[in-house]
């Protein structure tokens, strides 16, 4: 089994700064992308942020410059750190990613349960 949870979410100030983190555990074999969705009130899902097994990156108009996604391949853990934020950051934060387990040649789609992320004006 391949489970993915993230952490980190909370209440900030607009202006201020979170790092959410998203550990992937389980039988893994390779992770080959991973992506930070948010989905905010009435809003639809929309990919925030990406990072591909060669760590190509990318990232929504709206959080360039602010967005930041890394990974530790060691602990399979990827980070998404979130400054400047704004109160229109106010969402859900799911984490995505493509993993091949180990008992599979199959690529899978995985999902986070989510973290809650609060920006205050």
């Amino acid at each position: 089994q391949v489970q993915l949870v993230e952490s980190g979410g909370g209440l900030v100030q607009a202006g201020g700064s979170l790092r959410l983190a998203c550990a992937a555990s389980g039988s893994i074999f390779s992770i080959n992308a991973v992506g930070w969705y948010r989905q905010g009130p009435e809003k639809q899902r929309e990919l925030v942020a990406a990072i591909i097994s060669g760590g190509r990156t990318d990232y929504a108009d709206c959080v360039k410059g602010r967005f930041t996604i890394s990974r530790d391949n060691a602990k399979n853990t990827v980070f998404l750190q979130m400054n400047s934020m704004k109160p229109e950051d106010t969402a859900v934060y799911y984490c995505n990613a493509l993993i091949v387990p180990t008992y599979s040649l199959t690529e899978y789609d995985y999902w986070g349960q989510g973290t809650q992320v609060t920006v205050s004006s």
